[in-house]
Formats: structure tokens, C-alpha cells, sequence
């Protein structure tokens, strides 16, 4: 257990207190930025000690909601982040400076048993099976948008509020829709791709109109100690770590053997040359195996489970004329495959399955039915540039065909498709 723990108490439902303090004069006007759902709704706000929870939820409190800010501490361990300093606590002290300075409520919960159970326990068991999770993906749908969500309606709140940058509306049918945030550089859709109507239909994201320059100035004008604080990094709620070291708790290291694989191996050759066309899918769609024999050993590691495709670095492979990157991991066999250079053939692929069961829409009117297609842009990894791509609707799941090759398809990740500004769908890769 880290030296720097501490109890937080989870709060009842309870009569908030009135506020003895007061908020600054807005040096904007937000009249455009929050949408106003009726006067003095309640909003909690998950704080996070950072800029961007703290300009939401200024917003709100100048937009006449009645705010709470309520902290979330899910993660205790601090041996494996690459800092010497316990970042929550001082993420929690952050929190609690901006609400005082809000004059608004301030909670503490301790969220970090559903966090192990829903988020850490869920890498480990993908890394294990050689798969590449995204837990700030799931950490989004099972933390901040159900255990939070449900921890803010026992305070009898009306909406959840988010630092993310992106956006929602609402037509006249009721239908959430779940758009980009304006700033192209922070926009965070992907990590909402999972959400649901039901948990769109709580939450308010109040810097979704704004850049990143833009909330830090308000910040500032606001007087918010959190204006000038470094973006977070790392995984959800638990910052900057060794993932070797991090996987390590739980996944033993064992030695075994990199294999290179050449460029010119026929099967790589073959799929290549295959026509990007529909009658070719589940073959294009079909992740790449190797075995032993068709490569040479080049390097040892401590663990195939340690690997994800397309990575470069921390592979250590020394002495081969390119960069290498991880082309294919083997849990069983405890093989690493590598190939030379960003466009070696086994790294890039045209296309990916979705399973059935894994198909998920955000706005479920633009769902594909079996035997139908459509066009969308598409992004496997955030940050990624959306790729044209088709989307084909077939009985064992869904198919996405790209317009060019795409590096490093790995199965685990999400993949998520938009129409224009909004997000409509995403799905596990299979």
C-alpha cells in the first residue's frame, strides 16, 4: 500500500449546503458555450484536478446551475508510475482548491474497487491473451459515466459534467448526438465511443466549444489555481506508468525469443496483392499469424504479453539495418514477431472485423442491418486522423474496408465511426 494514501468517505444523499462563498465576474460571454436545460438544474462535476473539470465547471456556476464538484480517486498504488509523487492526493487538493474557490460543494469518493474490478483487471486479462486494451475507452462507460453517474444521482442531481472536449445535442425526437470537440488537437470523442442514449442523456460537456488556449485564458481570468497545470498523461486515473513494471503485479515475466519476419514472406506478398473489394473481405479482414520457422530469431524479452502491434519502442532490438516494430505477439508460444520499418507488409492491413456482440452504436438510427452498407470515416486509436472507410453489415458481425492501408490494426482496441462531426458507432476489434 502507498505511504501516501488516505481515506476518502464515500458521501449519502444529502441536503447541499449553501455556498458561503462567491465566483468571480465572467470574463466572457458563455451564453453560446453551455447549453442552459432550466434554471438552477443540478450538475456534479467530476473534477480532476486539471484545467480543463475546472473551466466546466466554472461555466456551469456562471450559467446559473447549481454545481458540485465531487473527486474520484480510483487508484492507490503508486510503485509503478514514473513519478515520485503521489498525484492524486495533490489532484484531490487541486479539486478542493477550485470548489472552494467556486464557492460550490466538494466530495471525495473512493471508487477504486470497481475501478480494479472493471478497468485493471480487464488489461490484465487482454495483455495476458495477447490483445491491446484502451482502458480509458472503458474507463468512460463503466466509471465515470455509470459508477460516478450513479454516485452524482445520489445527490439528487439532475446532470454529470466532464472536462472532455467534445460535444452533444439533442433533436427534436429526443436522440442524443455525440459530436467532435471544436479544438482538433483535444478532441476526445473516441474515449466517449461506448457511451450510451441513457448515460448522453446525463451528461453536459461545457468546454466542447472551446480550444485549449481558450479554457486556459478563462482559467486565468477566472483566477483557477489549476490555469497553468500540465495535461494529465498516462492511463485514467492513474498518470504516467511502466507498463512492463505495471503488468509485472500480476503477469509473471518469461523469457523467450523475437522472431523477424521478412518483408518478402509469400503469404504477406499474397495478401497484398489480393483486390480491396467486398468479395475479398473476411480475407482482408483476417489478422495476420506467423510461426517460428518463417523468420529468424534476433532478439529475447521478458514477456510476449508486454508487446502490442505496432509497437517501436521498448522493443530492444539492436543490430537490424531499420527500426523494428512488433508485428504479432504469441502468448501461448511466448514468441515477439518483429519486421523491419513502418511499412513493412505483416504491419499494415485493409480492413478489420468487428463481432456481433461487440457491434455498439451511440445513435442507434444510424445502425447498419445485415446486407447493408454504408460510407464513414473511421479512427482505430485516438489521435489517429479519420480514414475513409466502408462499413459492411454482415450475419457474423461488422466489416470496415479502408481507402488505404492501416498501420498497426490491433485486436482490443476500438474502432470508432463518424458522419461528419458525429460519432455514431464503434466496436471492439475482433
Amino acid at each position: 500500500m502507498s505511504d501516501c494514501m488516505y481515506d476518502l468517505e464515500r458521501p449519502g444523499k444529502r441536503k447541499i449546503p449553501h455556498s458561503p462563498f462567491t465566483i468571480p465576474h465572467s470574463p466572457y460571454d458563455i451564453s453560446a458555450i453551455v447549453t442552459t436545460f432550466a434554471p438552477m438544474k443540478r450538475v456534479v462535476v467530476g473534477l480532476s484536478g486539471g484545467v480543463d473539470s475546472s473551466v466546466a465547471a466554472y461555466l456551469l456556476k456562471e450559467q446559473g446551475y447549481e454545481v458540485i464538484g465531487m473527486f474520484m480517486r480510483n487508484w492507490h498504488n503508486n510503485d509503478v508510475t514514473l513519478s515520485n509523487d503521489c498525484p492524486w492526493i495533490d489532484d484531490s487538493n487541486d479539486a478542493l482548491s477550485v470548489s472552494q474557490h467556486l464557492g460550490i460543494p466538494y466530495y471525495a469518493i473512493d471508487m477504486s474497487k470497481e475501478y480494479k474490478e472493471r478497468i485493471v483487471d480487464y488489461m490484465f486479462f487482454e495483455y495476458q491473451n495477447g490483445r491491446t486494451p484502451n482502458p480509458d475507452v472503458l474507463c468512460n462507460r463503466e466509471i465515470k459515466f455509470d459508477v460516478f453517474l450513479k454516485a452524482a444521482m445520489q445527490l439528487d442531481a439532475d446532470f454529470v459534467a466532464t472536462g472532455h472536449y467534445c460535444r452533444k445535442t439533442t433533436n427534436e425526437n429526443g436522440r442524443h448526438h455525440l459530436l467532435t470537440g471544436k479544438d482538433p488537437n483535444k478532441d476526445q470523442s473516441y474515449f466517449l465511443c461506448q457511451l450510451n442514449q441513457e448515460q448522453l442523456s446525463k451528461a453536459i460537456f461545457p468546454i466542447g466549444d472551446l480550444l485549449k488556449s481558450e479554457v486556459r485564458e478563462i482559467a486565468h481570468k477566472a483566477g483557477l489555481s489549476t490555469a497553468e497545470k500540465k495535461d494529465s498523461q498516462g492511463l485514467c486515473f492513474v498518470g504516467k506508468v511502466d507498463l512492463p513494471t505495471f503488468l509485472q503485479q500480476q503477469l509473471v515475466p518469461v523469457q523467450g525469443d523475437v522472431i523477424e519476419i521478412d518483408s518478402a514472406l509469400e503469404k504477406l506478398q499474397m495478401y497484398h496483392h489480393l483486390p480491396a473489394t467486398i468479395e475479398h473481405l473476411e480475407q482482408l479482414a483476417t489478422p495476420f499469424t506467423f510461426q517460428r520457422e518463417e523468420g529468424i530469431k534476433v532478439a529475447e524479452h521478458q514477456g510476449a504479453q508486454y508487446y502490442t502491434i505496432g509497437q517501436r519502442r521498448g522493443v530492444h532490438i539492436g543490430g537490424r539495418p531499420n527500426p523494428s516494430f512488433v508485428l504479432q505477439t504469441d502468448t501461448d508460444q511466448n514468441i515477439v514477431f518483429s519486421g523491419q520499418s513502418g511499412n513493412h507488409p505483416g504491419l499494415n492491413r485493409r480492413a478489420l472485423k468487428i463481432q456481433t456482440a461487440d457491434i455498439h452504436y451511440v445513435n442507434p438510427d444510424e445502425e447498419l442491418q445485415l446486407g447493408t452498407s454504408g460510407e464513414f470515416e473511421v479512427r482505430i486509436r485516438y489521435r489517429q486522423p479519420l480514414q475513409k472507410a466502408s462499413l459492411i453489415r454482415k450475419p457474423d458481425g461488422l466489416y470496415i474496408l479502408f481507402d488505404e492501408l492501416q498501420r498497426g490494426i490491433a485486436s482490443g482496441q476500438f474502432a470508432a465511426w463518424y458522419r461528419g462531426e458525429e460519432l455514431i458507432g464503434s466496436g471492439v476489434i475482433a
